[in-house]
């Protein structure tokens, strides 16, 4: 049995799924990963060896997308910072990031110490009994349409990835920045 998104979701949604199950394959403690979103058709007709390279199938009428993994994001420079410094060409449609993270459940956001540095707060997080690892993969379009997937560790499955599209909005906001003229 496939675990391929059903035709009737999306094409931002069949895209946000199709990365999770990606990254899902390569295994857990991964960095983050970047990716361009392309219309599939225009692929197609305008690159079709990349389209070939890439297993594309002809099929007449696809509005799919098609997710391309960018070069790696450079180890140790802030991911704000480095999404500051992305501009797309205009054959991009959309880009989509993945990156793990720990989560904590909201009943534990009152018993976060104040006064705390970004790398303490890090640490006391990481530390927490009720900590959460997540990958939360999303996805933007320049016309504004947004979709996330989150895949918690404990429950490692493709069924139990929940989406919606503002899952993880600070995140969402950052991506569609980098479409701002």
């Amino acid at each position: 049995m496939s675990n391929t998104p059903p035709m009737t979701a999306s094409p931002l949604t069949r895209a946000v799924l199709e990365i999770d199950e990606y990254a899902s394959g390569l295994g857990w403690d991964q960095p983050a990963r970047l990716f361009a979103l392309v219309d599939t058709a225009r692929l197609r007709t305008e690159q079709p060896s990349l389209a070939d390279r890439l297993g594309l199938r002809d099929e007449s009428g696809d509005s799919g997308l098609t997710p391309i993994e960018q070069d790696e994001i450079p180890a140790g420079k802030p991911l704000d910072e480095f999404l500051g410094t992305i501009a797309w060409p205009d054959a991009v449609v959309g880009c989509a990031l993945t990156v793990e993270r720990l989560m904590l459940p909201p009943s534990a956001e009152a018993s976060v110490p104040e006064g705390l540095d970004e790398a303490r707060l890090a640490t006391w997080v990481a530390e927490h009994p009720d900590r959460r690892e997540v990958r939360m993969t999303v996805a933007v379009l320049r016309d504004g349409a947004r979709e996330s997937a989150l895949r918690l560790r404990e429950k490692d499955t493709a069924t139990e990835v929940l989406t919606g599209s503002d899952l993880v909005p600070g995140l969402a906001e950052a991506l569609a920045a980098t479409f701002a003229d």
